[in-house]
């Protein structure tokens, strides 16, 4: 929302009392060890003060800038009757403005910067000295390509905004910030092409932002939980990425993008279903062969879901479906297993699980090694042991392999939540289970919407157009028009 939440009445500066409204100040933080008063006096007739919060402000900057500018230029009496307005020109700081109330000087302070006082003056003047402390840019750790830029965004959304201007330079580019959350304030920015993004989705964009009463903000997944659509099977409505590539691709077409200060993340909406089987690694590659991948991802995705679920329906409920001769193998090899096989599908299934949560947990060195290594371990003497069969085993490797090819890390979680479902639906009814929980599924990701788009687009509604470059990738010259899934203001990429 433009401004924070709704605040209490705040306490107004008098300008012939600043000491009083500096112990409000102080009494509203607590009167903290590390906020610094300095009294000082401009003439012997003209009283200062300057107020700041040490762990929050760069000292060199106070030290170098604002202590030298008072040593210096207050020698003269004409310097010495310089009003506040005056000096917010003369002080050599970028990033000055000028504020009357408690609480805008409070948010002040915690933003890194330091309040000027002057006895008789009705204004107070703010200068940004805030210390600007932050990591370098990284690569990207969960969207990992071979081809294409290495950089990420970080925690600091100065970083993250340079990073999308530095890639697109058209005068249309926006950003609007918004200031949510009682407690921590934080600051959220959406940044769309105005030329582009349909102003309805932007609409609904601020709406959603502007209905957000929280005291807190701190990641952009906070904002996603407030934001998305809701739907039953817990399918990301809204892409996540680290990549600020990413980020830019999607605001080119139209679309709008969210960044929350301290989160290294963006936030990306509307989004469809197939979006999410599209790599950044596509574009860097020949359209054929990043058609071939997209396939391969797809049919990972279906292996994934449902070999699990088939392996139990067709052992339990339609065992004539399979060859005489591979279900013989089956059935030897099961021979003695005490486990029904959804039994055995889920024991697997979750310690596998196990095993790959422990490897996100533990140290990166020790991580790899412990989820390989437990993974061989635990197969080879659970089969020994006859609590599993060889063929559940090579089961649930190829479920695992599969589910690691999605692109996008919170799309391999749903992807997990279906193969779960399908697993209990097969061993309650079977095939029949299967194709009655697919139907549903199919059915529920039709109605869904993202901030007015379908979910299903462009296959249901069918927006043949955009095929090209969701089902099938084409070469960048050949794409002539934005995806009309997307509803931008204007429909043909070269004016």
């Amino acid at each position: 929302m433009n401004g924070s939440n709704s605040k209490s009445s705040s306490v107004q500066f008098n300008k012939y009392d600043p000491e009083s409204f500096i112990k409000s100040i102080q009494e509203l933080l607590g009167n903290p060890p590390d906020l610094n008063h300095h009294p000082f006096a401009l003439t012997p007739d003209r009283q200062g003060h300057c107020l700041f919060i040490n762990t929050l402000v760069d000292k060199g900057k106070i030290e170098d800038t604002i202590l030298c500018f008072f040593t210096e230029k207050f020698a003269t009496a004409e310097a010495a009757n310089w009003t506040i307005n005056e000096l917010r020109y003369q002080i050599p700081i970028s990033n000055s403005s000028t504020v009357t109330d408690l609480n805008d000087c409070v948010l002040a302070l915690m933003e890194g910067s330091c309040l000027l006082l002057l006895k008789g003056e009705g204004e107070i003047l703010q200068l940004d000295v805030s210390m600007q402390s932050q990591r370098p840019i990284p690569k990207p750790e969960t969207e990992m390509t071979v081809r294409g830029p290495q950089e990420a965004f970080n925690e600091d959304m100065a970083t993250a905004l340079s990073l999308i201007r530095k890639r697109i330079r058209a005068a249309d580019l926006r950003f609007e910030q918004f200031t949510i959350g009682s407690k921590t304030e934080s600051r959220v920015v959406i940044i769309y092409l105005e030329e582009l993004a349909p102003a309805e989705v932007v609409e609904e964009f601020r709406r959603r932002l502007n209905a957000i009463d929280t005291d807190s903000i701190l990641d952009v997944s906070y904002v996603e939980d407030f934001i998305s659509d809701r739907t039953f099977i817990p399918m990301p409505m809204m892409q996540k990425s680290e990549r600020p590539d990413v980020t830019v691709s999607h605001i080119l077409e139209g679309r709008v993008a969210v960044i929350v200060d301290g989160s290294p993340l963006s936030l990306i909406g509307p989004i469809t279903f197939f979006q999410f089987f599209s790599s950044p690694e596509d574009y860097f590659q020949r359209a054929d062969i990043a058609t071939f991948m997209l396939w391969i991802r797809f049919i990972s995705f279906l292996l994934a879901i449902f070999v699990p679920a088939l392996y139990i329906a067709v052992t339990i409920y339609q065992q004539s479906l399979l060859p005489p001769s591979l279900l013989i193998s089956i059935s030897a090899q099961r021979e003695g297993v005490p486990f029904p096989s959804y039994i055995e599908a889920f024991l697997m299934a979750g310690s596998f699980e196990i095993l790959r949560e422990a490897g996100l947990r533990m140290p990166r060195i020790a991580g790899q090694a412990i989820s390989i290594v437990g993974a061989l371990v635990l197969g080879e003497a659970a089969v020994q042991a006859g609590l599993v069969s060889a063929a559940m085993v090579i089961v649930v490797a190829v479920t695992a392999i599969a589910s690691f090819v999605a692109p996008y890390y919170n799309f391999g979680l749903s992807q997990r939540f279906l193969q779960y479902s399908f697993m209990l639906l097969a061993a309650f009814m079977g095939l029949f289970g299967i194709l009655c929980g697919a139907l549903f599924a199919v059915v529920h990701f039709a109605s869904l919407r993202s901030f007015t788009v379908p979910f299903l687009a462009p296959i249901a509604p069918t927006y043949v157009s955009d095929w090209k470059d969701v089902l099938a990738r084409r070469g960048r010259s050949k794409i002539k028009t934005y995806p009309a899934m997307n509803r931008t203001k204007r429909k043909r990429r070269i004016p």
